[in-house]
């Protein structure tokens, strides 16, 4: 599948994004999260979060704690890989567990446990363009994945 590439020219549009994914992603989904430091991944978390019911202040940066979980009408496991040393590492924390559960699992720095990650999974790379403009470009890994990125361009592009 082509990647889906959706131009946030603000805040409120990164917002809408992260509405429209929480909307659209199946139970169970692991989400990839990469860009340069300060792109705005944990901002399109917070955002994801607010969608499944949780308030955007309780959600915070996973860096120093490894993850966070968050519950509100979807369970939100928020991992950073910035910090791990390898790939061992990171499967100490029990990530098959979190993939497995019916839940979002993402996991910013994704790029550095590449090896780790399921077959199955979105691949969402934020691109600063500006301020608070964003490049967000969604790749989908497996059928189900795509169908989920068929529905969020057509919701994102329909608004």
């Amino acid at each position: 599948m082509h990647p889906f590439v959706f131009q946030a020219k603000s805040l409120d549009d990164t917002d809408r994004f992260a509405t429209v994914l929480a909307r659209v992603l199946p139970k169970r989904a692991v989400v990839a999260l990469d860009g340069a430091l300060g792109a705005g991944k944990t901002q399109l978390v917070r955002s994801l979060a607010k969608a499944c019911g949780v308030p955007a202040e309780d959600v915070v940066s996973p860096t120093f704690v490894l993850c966070q979980e968050y519950h509100g009408r979807r369970t939100l496991y928020h991992l950073d890989a910035y910090r791990l040393r390898d790939d061992d590492e990171f499967l100490e924390l029990g990530v098959e567990e979190y993939f497995d559960a019916p839940a979002i699992t993402l996991i910013e720095w994704a790029e550095r446990v590449a090896h780790c990650l399921p077959n199955e999974r979105l691949e969402i790379f934020i691109e600063p363009t500006g301020e608070h403009s964003r490049k967000i470009t969604v790749t989908a890994y497996g059928p189900r994945l795509e169908q989920t990125v068929q529905e969020l361009s057509q919701q994102l592009v329909s608004v």
